[in-house]
């Protein structure tokens, strides 16, 4: 175990029976004298559990409760009474504790309250996400394509056994997190802590900090001790979205954190051990970063040890129509529509389009679609213009291009394409792939491939 625990008590024997017992039982303890230290040592330690004797002098355990709970700050309370303190450990009870010892006790209780005060936090936090985030599972995730069925087939593996570490790779817009939450709700570590991160959301100065936690004063900022993301999942799943944005030199860290199984808060000195399953994803092509430098080979490897790809929808468009019905029935729940469905028309052009925003695209043009939509029915009129112009290459009245009797040189028509889409887009390297009909990883390869012609 790696969970610090804080004993608080004004008697010397009591504390030091308590932290020598829990520190046999493979906690971390810090001792405190008084209420007032114990919100000290809550700021410096970031503990896992405060055991708070009711009366002491300086500030009393109910007082510094009191202040715990006025600054919102939910760490679980067990507190010690002696006979005749029940109604004031009714008190605490009221204010937020999660349990109460009466003196004198078996040191077993106090390993049994401890336990059960961790565990059921945990379960807090775990109810907290579900209610705060669109947790989802296998029904969400469409599909009855081949490609799909051997996705849900890799995942069915994944329910029996507890992978340390899975790379998801695919195109933005696949559903790589949803892959990575099913990983996590039907696999062995369903009922633990599920917590995810992009990658590309944090400067450089602060993942470390995110990830590992970091001591007080470890930075000018770090008034408080932090428990970060490997510390508070533990037991649980970390997922770590776009993982192939992360700067070479967290990437050293994350891989000697996978390597030794274990880390240390920013500033600190002693090793945390890594309990948690990594997740990754990204739209990267990691093998080709790491040939070109930007992505450290022994951390691909280290990650890749199971990798699940996830198909662009234009791989796999048999599933589109399903999509679009399951997209149309939860939207009309969500606006208090009647649409029943698409046309056959409607359904051609858009099993037809490139969809290079792949199914979070779809997703987006059938809300659109639905959310103005005048009767219950979608038409291709009611279809966004660049999926109503699209033809296919079989016809020679529909071509997009016209090859020139005397040829072309195709190397410079296709950088001159990319060079006119950055220039329509603003330099938005995603708006210049989706004109194109190509992933934001596809034309970064181009825009390179061109610079060394």
């Amino acid at each position: 175990m790696s969970d610090t625990i804080l004993i608080c008590d004004d008697e010397e024997l009591i504390r030091w029976s308590l932290c020598e017992h829990l520190e046999q039982e493979g906690y971390r303890t810090v001792a405190a004298e008084n209420g007032q230290q114990a919100l000290n040592a809550v700021r410096d330690h970031a503990p896992a559990v405060l055991v708070m004797d009711l009366k002491m002098p300086v500030m009393d355990g109910l007082t510094a409760l009191r202040a715990l709970r006025e600054s919102d700050h939910d760490l679980p309370v067990i507190m010690i009474t002696a006979h005749g303190g029940v109604e004031s450990a009714i008190e605490a009870t009221r204010l937020g504790a999660c349990g109460y010892l009466t003196k004198p006790f078996d040191l077993r209780e106090v390993s049994i309250a401890v336990k059960r005060a961790i565990a059921e936090h945990r379960l807090k936090r775990e109810v907290h996400y579900l209610r705060t985030q669109k947790h989802q599972n296998y029904a969400d995730i469409i599909g009855q394509s081949p490609a799909m069925l051997h996705l849900f087939e890799t995942l069915r593996r994944l329910e029996r056994v507890d992978a340390p570490t899975v790379l998801i790779q695919g195109e933005s817009g696949t559903g790589k997190d949803l892959v990575a939450r099913a990983i996590h709700s039907r696999g062995p570590r369903s009922g633990q802590p599920y917590m995810e991160i992009d990658c590309t959301s944090l400067p450089e100065q602060l993942m470390e900090s995110e990830l590992f936690g970091h001591e007080r004063g470890a930075f000018t900022d770090a008034r408080a001790t932090k428990r970060g993301l490997f510390e508070v999942a533990a037991g649980g799943v970390i997922f770590l979205d776009e993982i192939g944005e992360l700067p070479l030199t967290m990437q050293s860290k994350l891989l000697r954190a996978l390597e030794n199984r274990k880390f240390r808060r920013v500033g600190g000195v002693a090793d945390i051990p890594l309990n948690a399953a990594i997740v990754t994803a990204t739209n990267r092509n990691l093998r080709d970063e790491a040939k070109a430098g930007r992505f450290r080979e022994d951390l691909f490897f280290r990650l890749h040890v199971v990798p699940i790809e996830v198909p662009a929808l234009r791989e796999r468009r048999e599933d589109i129509p399903a999509l679009v019905q399951y997209f149309i029935e939860r939207l009309n729940k969500t606006f208090g529509r009647a649409v029943r469905g698409t046309n056959a028309k409607a359904m051609e052009l858009l099993a037809a389009y490139r969809w290079p925003g792949n199914v979070r695209e779809l997703r987006n043009v059938i809300e659109r679609t639905v959310i103005l939509l005048p009767g219950d029915v979608i038409e291709p009129g009611d279809l966004p213009a660049e999926i109503r112009v699209v033809t296919t290459s079989g016809d020679p009245q529909q071509r997009v291009f016209t090859l020139p009797e005397q040829g072309v040189n195709l190397e410079a028509l296709e950088a001159d394409l990319v060079r006119q889409a950055l220039e329509r887009a603003g330099g938005n390297q995603s708006a210049a792939a989706r004109l194109l009909g190509i992933s934001r990883y596809a034309l970064r390869y181009r825009m390179e491939h061109s610079d060394k012609r």
